[in-house]
């Protein structure tokens, strides 16, 4: 199992920034390389507690789909999701938040493990680990300017 965890400081109110990092069109508008699009369930707006979206993008040259489904979330401190369907083996990102005086730390905690046994093992090793934090690093940059620039 791979393990990835971010820490993002944010100089805007906590509340504004879960929005943020739950919203379905930000998020496709952080991954506009990829060409991510939100094609099933929850398109557009908040996803909630409970609801899926399935996202089609091309990643590593490939077109994929993946179902992601919100199994926990307590506003504005925490949500999870996790892969129904995918190229993952599994997959699970939580969304963790705390007000720092003025700021909001936002922090990533996302774990995920490929298909394919040891051949798996290698690749996220050796590329996949360092290609989904650059993908996460991206859409946080995003979340970070937005919040930062007001409303």
């Amino acid at each position: 199992m791979s393990v990835i965890r971010l820490h993002t400081r944010i100089e805007a109110d906590i509340s504004k920034v879960f929005d943020l990092a739950r919203d379905i069109d930000l998020h496709q508008k952080s991954t506009f390389r990829t060409g991510e699009k939100a094609i099933a369930g929850r398109i557009s707006g908040l996803i909630e507690l409970d609801e899926t979206v399935t996202w089609k993008a091309r990643h590593l040259g490939i077109m994929q789909t993946l179902t992601t489904q919100i199994v926990a979330m307590q506003k504005p401190y925490h949500f999870t999701d996790i892969m129904l369907k995918g190229a993952f083996r599994s997959m699970k990102h939580q969304h963790l938040f705390r007000q720092e005086g003025r700021d909001t730390i936002m922090t990533d905690i996302f774990e995920f493990e490929s298909p394919l046994g040891i051949i798996g093992k290698v690749f996220n090793a050796v590329f996949l680990k360092n290609y989904m934090k650059k993908f996460l690093l991206e859409r946080n940059r995003l979340i970070k300017s937005t919040a930062e620039a007001g409303d």
